[in-house]
């Protein structure tokens, strides 16, 4: 599937919910589901500057959709999301059968951006998506917003490192 016109805007959101997070002191990520009809039924940024390192709003959205979804309707769901799922968060999205994902930057970008600014590695595998849950339909990366996630994951590896 083509990335659309409408998906860069959900993408954008997705970027004002990962700098909200990192305004906040959390990583910078953020994603939201939506139904087939168009609608935002759920967004969410990460929170896991509390020290639970598994609060991914990716992780977030397939607890929500497995309490609040049919079966059909998660299936009929995107994902859009500022950053390719990590392999919990793809497996989650798989074991609920949520639909399409959409991302802006890649976990290789993220890896080539970290290596770059000499920062730790995750304690995961940067696994793609379509490696962890090969059964989804996924887009991404969408060039438009390397440069400004780039910009907000530098300013998290600034702000760690000081």
């Amino acid at each position: 599937m083509t990335v659309t016109p409408s998906d860069v805007d959900r993408l954008r959101r997705c970027v004002d919910l990962a700098r909200e997070a990192l305004d906040d002191g959390d990583e910078p990520f953020g994603s939201t589901l939506v139904a087939a009809d168009g609608t935002e039924l759920f967004a969410d940024r990460n929170r896991v500057s509390g020290g639970d390192a598994t609060q991914h709003p990716e992780f977030a959205i397939a607890r929500w959709a497995a309490t609040n979804l049919t079966p059909a309707q998660r299936a009929s769901s995107t994902v859009y999301t500022s950053g390719e799922h990590c392999a919990m968060c793809s497996a989650a999205h798989a074991w609920v059968g949520l639909g399409r994902i959409v991302y802006a930057a890649s976990t290789e970008q993220l890896g080539a951006w970290l290596l770059e600014w000499d920062a730790p590695a995750a304690p995961v595998a940067p696994l793609s998506i379509r490696q962890v849950a090969p059964g989804v339909p996924v887009d991404g990366p969408v060039d438009e917003f390397a440069d400004a996630l780039k910009a907000l994951h530098r300013a998290r590896v600034t702000r760690d490192a000081g």
